[in-house]
């Protein structure tokens, strides 16, 4: 079975279209993420180069984190040589993990052992006990509630979103 029929990216890939990001299969060269690269509201995927299916959620965190005026520069030369910023990485990190509880996968399928500059047991070790670093980003974004806010407004506390992409 190739890596596009799989079960797992034709789940997150059918997520990233319900959320109104676009997904165009591509021949890509170079790139930061083997078979993976960003442009205006969409994914770039070559299918033939990606290493870890699991990096696509993470690189659509990236643009669901994102402001919408951002988000359609992503990609391109007109978007800030800053983005995207430490507090926005850290964002698509629990964004990603969202996803992930979301969409029913395993956390290693995000957090492999080749990812995170080898960090990705620390971020399953604390995600596994709740302790959700980059929360208040995601909360001030509009995109999630943390626990105390969810149970004062009687809505559903992250890892639920209340929306998937930043205005």
């Amino acid at each position: 079975m190739s890596v596009k029929a799989s079960p797992e990216i034709q789940k997150i890939i059918s997520f990233l279209r319900e959320i109104g990001l676009d997904i165009i299969e591509k021949e890509l060269d170079t790139t930061f993420l083997p078979g993976l690269s960003l442009g205006p509201n969409c994914l770039y995927i070559d299918y033939d180069k990606l290493l870890y299916p699991g990096d696509i959620l993470h690189e659509a965190g990236h643009l669901a984190v994102t402001s919408s005026a951002e988000r359609k520069l992503a990609g391109t030369n007109e978007i800030s040589p800053d983005w995207p910023t430490q507090a926005e990485e850290i964002g698509a990190i629990l964004w990603s993990f969202a996803a992930l509880t979301h969409l029913k996968l395993p956390l290693e399928f995000v957090f492999h052992p080749n990812g995170y500059k080898n960090q990705s047991d620390w971020f399953i070790s604390n995600f596994s006990v709740k302790n959700y670093i980059g929360l208040p980003f995601l909360e001030w974004m509009g995109l999630c509630l943390s626990q105390d806010r969810a149970l004062q407004e009687g809505k559903p506390a992250f890892p639920e979103m209340l929306k998937w992409l930043r205005d």
